[in-house]
C-alpha cells in the first residue's frame, strides 16, 4: 500500500507539473526544476523500505555524551593501489583457470589461482607475496595501469584517517557554515570537534601527503620508502571466461616486511605516554602470517605486555582482519590477547575461521553459505564473551564486539560496559552504504535492503524469533547478561570502492560508542 501511494504520488506530481507548462510556460526554469526534483525524489523517499530505514537510523544517531578527545592507532599503514583484478592479471597474461586458494601466494599463476577462487565466492581476502622481485614487477605494472587509484590504507592508517575527518561529523557541521573546510575558521571547528589521531605505523612520502591534516605522526614512523598494498577489486555479476563474482568485494596482496614484523609497535608503545589517548586502536596481528612462528609468538608477547602498560580504563579495539593461519589465530584467542583488548573488530570470514580454529561453535561449518546465519553469528559472539570476555571472576577487559557482514551488522556488548551501541551499530551500518556508494547521505535509489526480515537468535538454545521492520531497524536481544544489537545494511547497488569498508564500520561504530568504567 506505501508503495503504491507513492506511484499514486508521483503520478500526481507529473500531472501537476504538465498543468503547470500548459498554464504558466513563462514560469522561471528554477521553479520547474524545484517541482521536478520533488518528483524524482518521490519514489525513492518514505514508502520505500530503504528510505523508512534510512530516515529511522537518522533519529537513532546520536553523539554520545562523552566524545572521544585523543586516539591513537597503530601499526599497520601502507598506500593501496586500487584497481581492477580482471584487468591486472589480463596485463599480468593471466587467464582464468581453476580457482585454488593459496595460504602465501608465490608467484603469478598462485596469484590467478587464489583471486579466482574469492572472486567465484564474491568474497574478501588477504594474502602475502612471497616473492620480492616478483611482487616488485607486479606492483610496477598494477600502479601504471589506466585507472589504478592511491589511497591511504591499512588497518590502522584507515581507521586514524576515518576517525580525523568524520564525514558524518563534517557534512552536519558544514551545514551550519559557508566557508571552505581549508579556512582558518573551519580549521579551528575541527580542531575543536574532531579527535586528535596519533597514528604509529610505516609512513613513507606518498602516504604522509594522503594523511589527514588531524593526524599526528611521530618522526620516528616516518620512512623513506612506501610499503604498497595490491587492491584488486570486482563487481557484482563482473565475468571473467567462465567466473562470475556473485558480489562486488576485494583481494588483496603485498610483500610487506615492516608491518608484517610489526616493526612500529616499540614507536606506537613510547608514543602513548605523551600523546595519553582516550581511545587506542590496535590492528595489524594478522600481517604476521608470512613470518616464523617464533617470532609470531615473540611480538604476540610484546603486544600483550604493551597492552598492559596501556593505563587502566583506556579502552583498546583490536581490528581483526583476513587470516589463514590457524595457529596464529589460536595464539591471539589463548596467549591473553583477547583478554587484554576491550573491543574486537571483524567480518564473517574472521569469525568463523575465529571458531574453527579455537574449537567455537559451528566450527564444523566449512564456509558460510550466501549470507551467515543471523543465530549462528550471535552463538558465535555469544560464545567468544563468554569464554574469554570480563567476568567477576576472570581477569579479561574484552566487552564488545563489532561483527560485520554485507547485509547486516551486529554489536554484542557485556553489560554495563558500553553505551549509545543503538546509535553505534546504526551509524557503523549507514557508512557502509554512504562510503560504498560514495555519498553524503544514503542515496534510497542507489542501495537495496538484502538483510534477512526474520530469523532466530540462536542454533545452541530455543532463540527468539525477530521479524525486522524498516521504521524500527535496530533490534535488540539479550543472553545470559550479553546484549546484541542488530540492524540490517543497505548495500550499495553499484559500489564505487570497497576497500576500506570494514576500518571505517568500525571506526564510525567506535565514533559513537561512549565505554563505561568497571564498576
Amino acid at each position: 500500500m506505501a508503495l503504491w501511494r507513492g506511484s499514486a504520488y508521483a503520478g500526481f506530481l507529473a500531472l501537476a507539473v504538465g498543468c503547470v507548462l500548459l498554464l504558466e510556460p513563462q514560469l522561471p526554469g528554477s521553479a520547474l526544476r524545484s517541482l521536478w526534483s520533488s518528483l524524482q525524489l518521490a519514489p525513492a523517499g518514505p514508502g520505500s523500505p530503504e528510505g523508512r530505514l534510512a530516515a529511522a537510523w537518522d533519529a537513532l544517531i546520536v553523539r554520545p555524551a562523552r566524545r572521544w578527545r585523543r586516539v591513537a592507532v597503530g601499526v599497520n599503514a601502507c598506500v593501496d593501489v586500487v584497481l581492477s583484478g580482471v584487468k591486472l592479471l589480463q596485463a599480468l597474461g593471466q587467464s582464468p583457470g581453476n580457482g585454488k586458494d593459496h595460504t602465501i601466494l608465490h608467484s603469478r599463476n598462485d596469484l590467478e589461482e587464489a583471486f579466482v577462487h574469492f572472486m567465484g565466492k564474491g568474497a574478501a581476502a588477504e594474502r602475502f607475496f612471497s616473492d620480492k622481485e616478483a611482487f616488485r614487477d607486479v606492483a610496477q605494472i598494477a600502479s601504471e595501469l589506466p585507472g589504478a587509484q592511491h589511497y591511504v590504507g591499512g588497518n590502522a592508517a584507515l581507521i586514524g584517517q576515518k576517525f580525523a575527518a568524520n564525514s558524518d561529523l563534517k557534512f552536519n557541521l558544514l551545514k551550519g557554515f559557508s566557508t571552505k573546510w581549508s579556512s582558518e575558521s573551519n580549521q579551528r571547528l575541527r580542531t575543536k570537534y574532531f579527535p586528535k589521531v596519533l597514528l604509529c605505523g610505516p609512513v613513507g612520502p606518498k602516504l604522509h601527503e594522503l594523511l589527514d591534516d588531524n593526524v599526528f605522526v611521530p618522526p620516528q614512523s616516518l620512512q623513506e620508502v612506501d610499503e604498497f598494498h595490491l587492491i584488486l577489486e570486482y563487481q557484482a555479476g563482473e565475468e571473467w571466461g567462465q567466473l562470475k563474482a556473485p558480489h562486488a568485494n576485494r583481494f588483496i596482496f603485498s610483500h610487506d616486511l615492516s608491518n608484517g614484523a610489526m616493526n612500529m609497535l616499540e614507536v606506537f608503545v613510547s608514543s602513548l605516554e605523551e600523546f595519553q589517548p582516550d581511545l587506542v586502536v590496535l590492528s595489524g596481528l594478522h600481517m604476521m602470517e608470512g613470518q616464523s612462528k617464533e617470532l609470531q609468538r615473540k611480538r604476540l608477547l610484546e603486544v600483550v605486555t604493551s597492552i598492559s602498560d596501556i593505563p587502566a580504563g583506556t579502552p583498546v579495539h583490536l581490528e581483526l582482519a583476513s587470516m589463514t593461519n590457524k595457529e596464529l589465530m589460536r595464539s591471539i584467542v589463548h596467549q591473553q590477547v583477547f583478554p587484554a583488548v576491550t573491543s574486537l573488530g571483524l567480518n564473517e570470514q574472521e569469525l568463523l575461521f575465529l571458531s574453527q580454529a579455537a574449537s567455537g561453535p559451528h566450527s564444523s561449518l566449512s564456509s558460510w553459505n550466501g549470507v551467515p546465519d543471523v543465530g549462528m553469528v550471535s552463538d558465535i559472539l555469544f560464545w567468544i564473551l563468554k569464554e574469554h570476555g570480563w567476568s567477576k571472576s576472570r581477569a579479561s577487559d574484552l566487552t564488545r564486539i563489532h561483527f560485520h557482514t554485507l547485509v547486516y551488522h551486529i554489536l554484542a556488548t557485556v553489560d554495563g560496559h558500553w553505551a549509545n551501541q543503538l546509535a553505534a551499530v546504526a551509524a557503523g551500518a549507514r557508512v557502509a552504504g554512504t562510503q560504498a556508494c560514495a555519498t553524503e547521505t544514503i542515496d534510497a535509489s542507489r542501495v537495496s535492503l538484502r538483510a534477512p526480515r526474520e530469523f532466530v537468535t540462536s542454533h545452541s538454545e530455543a532463540g527468539s524469533r525477530i521479524v525486522i521492520n524498516p521504521n524500527e531497524p535496530v533490534a535488540e536481544w539479550h543472553r545470559e547478561g550479553i546484549s546484541f544489537h542488530f540492524t540490517p545494511v543497505l548495500v550499495c547497488k553499484d559500489p564505487i570502492r570497497t576497500v576500506g569498508l570494514g576500518d571505517a564500520i568500525s571506526a564510525e561504530g567506535l565514533f559513537y560508542s561512549e565505554v563505561r568504567p568497571h564498576s
